[in-house]
């Protein structure tokens, strides 16, 4: 219901045909839009005139009533964006960061720019100085031991027992909980009243209220929540809190997990517990993805089709693949690591380890300034994902093109159109993707967005 009237726009889309588009009777539309209305979630917008009888009245989504954070966590900076409800970027905020500084450090850079960013449109959000600090960590960036569970891991904040956030919209995979959208937009896995609208204040898995922190054992909390572990409201935070945060970043890394392995050039992040650190520290559930796979996700969710590729040029090279309308991601959550495709025998080394990768000759070519043989070799690349995938568009993105796009757009256009012309089929288009160096962060937001209505890629 709020996927439409999302979609829906600010025009509204009345009641009636809300229960045409699914299948629910009029009254139980009724009952559930009355239920969003007090929410705060949908406001009347006005009156559209009827073929018969009186005009209807129709409904659209208040975008202000909730909000989630993207973070694009780069090699050499982190950008933050704050979206609303329809994906709108309401607040911004990038600054320089040093991937390998350290766990500290960067966890440290990447909570004050959250922070910072969020509380410029949400000042009801706690500040730094009035949560409760994160606990020790240790020389490589994970947390210390000191109050912890079973096995050494930390029982600060809001973490269920396998370390991945235990409050608001998400599970321990990024999926909804209790009380949210399903990924298929099935009802709620939480009780539900009899219109399909959750039933009051959703439990956790293991029965006590959503946001309570475990102690050591694992076995429910007792007595009030943390402060940074406020219990949320249907598939809402509470107000002035925003609904989540999607981390995006070089791969490879463990999605469902949000753990990170050996990021390209940078082993000693491999294993750390990403999604779980900043949970803790921010307060709020995380979901960690690739970069390349955030991008495509935006993308998906504004409208750029249901087959293509998103070919991420910067200081990395990378693919999010979007097949059947969904992220591709892998059994393993790997796929998309396109740079690291070798087309040259006993070429250059690459940070990965091995030579004459996609990533090592296209970077090389740009550092030496010729642009030309750069797009070149991203068109051999993208032709083998189009031969691979029968892809309908490729679609470029990324800092180093969005410098001087012209050239990566027509030269591998003019690879992949080469290709055609062999193969007697239709060139694969070429476009610069839409979003510019905001689309990785705005596409982490969404990784949050999604699962509250009822899409499945969070």
């Amino acid at each position: 219901m709020l996927d439409l009237l999302r979609i829906a726009g600010p025009e509204g889309v009345s009641r009636l045909e809300l229960a045409e588009r699914t299948g629910l009777t009029p009254q139980a539309v009724s009952k559930i839009t009355a239920r969003l209305r007090a929410d705060g979630l949908a406001a009347e917008a006005g009156r559209r005139a009827s073929t018969g009888g009186k005009p209807r009245t129709v409904l659209r989504l208040v975008p202000e009533a909730g909000h989630a954070v993207g973070v694009h966590l780069d090699r050499d900076e982190v950008r933050v964006v704050l979206v609303d409800l329809r994906g709108t970027v309401v607040g911004e905020r990038r600054a320089p960061l040093d991937l390998g500084a350290g766990a500290p450090a960067v966890l440290a850079a990447v909570t004050e720019a959250v922070r910072e960013t969020v509380a410029e449109v949400l000042p009801a959000w706690p500040t730094l100085a009035e949560v409760p600090p994160a606990g020790p960590v240790a020389r490589d960036g994970s947390p210390a031991v000191g109050p912890s569970g079973r096995g050494g891991s930390p029982s600060l904040g809001p973490v269920a027992r396998d370390g991945s956030p235990a409050l608001g919209p998400f599970g321990r995979d990024g999926s909804p909980s209790a009380g949210s959208p399903a990924r298929d937009g099935s009802p709620p896995a939480g009780p539900v009243a009899r219109d399909g609208s959750p039933a009051g204040e959703p439990p956790a898995r293991d029965g006590s209220p959503l946001g309570e922190p475990l102690p050591p054992d694992g076995s429910p909390s007792v007595g009030p929540p943390a402060r940074a572990a406020s219990p949320a409201v249907g598939p809402f935070a509470r107000a002035g809190s925003p609904l989540g945060v999607g981390v995006a970043l070089p791969g490879p890394l463990d999605h469902a997990r949000g753990v990170l392995h050996r990021v390209t050039g940078f082993p000693e992040w491999d294993g750390f517990p990403l999604r779980e650190a900043l949970a803790e520290r921010l307060g709020v559930p995380v979901v960690v993805d690739k970069d390349t796979n955030a991008a495509a996700l935006g993308l998906a969710a504004g409208g750029e089709g249901d087959s293509f590729a998103y070919l991420h040029l910067g200081t990395g090279l990378g693919a999010g693949l979007v097949i059947g309308g969904g992220v591709h991601r892998g059994a393993r959550t790997g796929a998309g690591e396109f740079g690291h495709q070798v087309i040259l025998l006993d070429g250059p080394p690459c940070t990965c380890g091995e030579r004459g990768c996609v990533e090592a000759l296209c970077l090389g070519a740009v550092a030496r300034g010729d642009l030309d043989e750069a797009a070149r070799v991203l068109g051999a690349g993208a032709a083998n994902l189009v031969g691979l995938l029968d892809i309908d568009v490729v679609l470029l993105g990324g800092r180093t093109v969005a410098a001087d796009p012209d050239p990566f757009v027509h030269g591998v256009g003019a690879v992949l159109e080469a290709r055609a012309r062999r193969t007697g089929q239709d060139a694969v288009p070429v476009r610069l993707a839409p979003g510019g160096g905001r689309a990785v962060a705005v596409g982490a937001a969404q990784l949050v967005l999604g699962p509250v209505f009822g899409r499945g890629d969070g």
